[in-house]
């Protein structure tokens, strides 16, 4: 199971990084052509993410296809960029009627890509939908707004998947989709089956969730999509390399997967300011190619009967075996 794992990259790994105190970046600026091809460098890599409009220049998607098949690379999803300045006060649930409609063409172009690019979905994360102050909004209007945004374009285009990524804040105080109950609550509204949950580890982290449980609760309303996998120190959304800080967690979320058969692509979602990206990234698939043998490994049957007796130890004991020998294999 584990030598058909396809593993994959937002293709912004593989960009230039800016801050609020570094705003020129932390490297030469790169286009998503000569992101695509240091993507291309990375072992192992099948699919990327793409930002929509491509960045650095004027792009046509078929000069994008040639940067892709000659790194033997393909597309699993777009991100349609809904979340820059132009949306500052919102994409879905900005206060300006003529503002929802741009955010509404901007990602019925960007599922034009998707089928263009044969991708799995049209990845939605609405940064700037949300507030900042008490009494700042009315809640209703802008939860109503949220929904209907997603939910009418998924109505509009139901051969393609929506995948929302949900994430506790930043740059809004308060995201509206900022958990995986809230988005389920959401998408359970919306009602329609092609809108889903697209589950960032990281996120979840930062969320103060157990990304395992929020797996498992996604998959129960079959509503899982995709997934993308980073680490942080739960304060911040630090998109750091997978594997690093949270180990154990990262393997009980795999754990979980499995259990359920989840069949989907393994995504780095990482932002490596100081750290070359190919080495980011080659490091992060190791670790995701040692927890797969972990699985392999992994009692299911023994683990089972020590979460029916809530037999901490043990489960933790079976899975720390099975993931820390399965390094340097």
């Amino acid at each position: 199971m584990t030598s058909q794992q396809r593993y994959g990259a937002g293709i912004w790994h593989f960009a230039t990084y800016v801050d609020r105190y570094a705003t020129d970046g932390y490297g030469e600026p790169r286009t998503v052509i000569d992101a695509i091809d240091i993507a291309g460098k990375v072992d192992d890599l099948s699919v990327v993410d793409l930002n929509y409009p491509f960045f650095g220049g004027d792009f046509s998607t078929a000069d994008v296809k040639t940067a892709l098949d000659r790194n033997g690379l393909s597309v699993i999803g777009i991100t349609p960029e809904m979340y820059t300045r132009e949306f500052m006060k919102g994409a879905f649930t900005n206060p300006d009627p003529g503002v929802r409609r741009r955010a509404h063409e901007l990602i019925t172009e960007a599922a034009g890509v998707v089928r263009e690019f044969g991708a799995d979905y049209v990845k939605l994360w609405p940064g700037q939908d949300g507030w900042d102050y008490p009494f700042q909004v009315d809640h209703g209007a802008l939860w109503k707004n949220s929904l209907d945004g997603v939910g009418q374009l998924a109505s509009e285009n139901p051969d393609l998947k929506f995948v929302i990524e949900y994430k506790p804040r930043e740059p809004r105080v308060h995201m509206s989709f900022d958990s995986v109950s809230r988005t389920l609550l959401g998408i359970e509204k919306i009602g329609l089956p092609n809108v889903g949950i697209l589950l960032d580890f990281g996120h979840a982290l930062f969320g103060g969730e157990s990304p395992a449980d929020s797996a498992q609760l996604a998959i129960d309303y079959g509503r899982l999509f995709g997934m993308d996998v980073n680490d942080n120190f739960r304060s911040w959304d630090d998109d750091l390399v997978a594997g690093t800080v949270h180990p154990l967690e990262l393997f009980e979320f795999f754990y979980t997967l499995r259990k359920n058969n989840w069949e989907g692509v393994w995504q780095l979602d990482q932002f490596p300011f100081r750290e070359d990206s190919v080495q980011a990234a080659n490091h992060a698939i190791d670790f995701l190619k040692a927890a797969g043998r972990g699985l392999d490994k992994l009692d299911f049957a023994a683990v089972q009967e020590a979460q029916d007796r809530h037999d901490s130890l043990t489960a933790i004991a079976l899975a720390q075996k099975a993931l820390f020998s399965s390094f340097g294999e």
